[in-house]
């Protein structure tokens, strides 16, 4: 898989598209999704919801497993620590494989906001498993 065909796998997940997610980076054991920060996906106090955080972690926590195991992977668990609140204008989602075999992979993902000043801040910390289908 490369990273056309990522971003039109992403491209096909109703979720990714209502949220717009894309995929700014793919391969070598990782995997980058970003989403624009707008008034829709925030809570009532103003932060971006912790459920597009956890959207994001789980996105790119499977799409860098991807990366090892194939296209046929689905995310078997994940755990999402808030450091906190997410404000800006771009939520990042960076995972990264830190282990991978034959039909698993343990990805680490570290979500940040970017600024307008173009500083970014992190905001969660994700770690999942992923397990090959195929």
């Amino acid at each position: 898989m490369d990273f056309s065909v990522a971003q039109r796998v992403l491209d096909a997940q109703p979720f990714s598209r209502l949220v717009q997610a894309r995929v700014t980076w793919f391969g070598e054991s990782a995997a980058t999704l970003e989403i624009g920060i707008r008034e829709e996906l925030q809570q009532q106090n103003g932060f971006l919801h912790g459920g597009v955080l956890a959207y994001a972690a789980d996105n790119s926590i499977t799409f860098a497993a991807g990366t090892t195991l194939g296209p046929a992977v689905l995310t078997s668990g994940f755990s999402i620590q808030y450091v906190r609140p997410a404000t800006g204008v771009k939520l990042v989602a960076r995972a990264v494989v830190v282990h991978s075999g034959r039909r698993q992979a343990t990805v680490r993902c570290e979500l940040s906001t970017v600024g307008g000043d173009g500083l970014e801040t992190l905001c969660a910390i994700a770690q999942g498993t992923v397990l090959s289908t195929a």
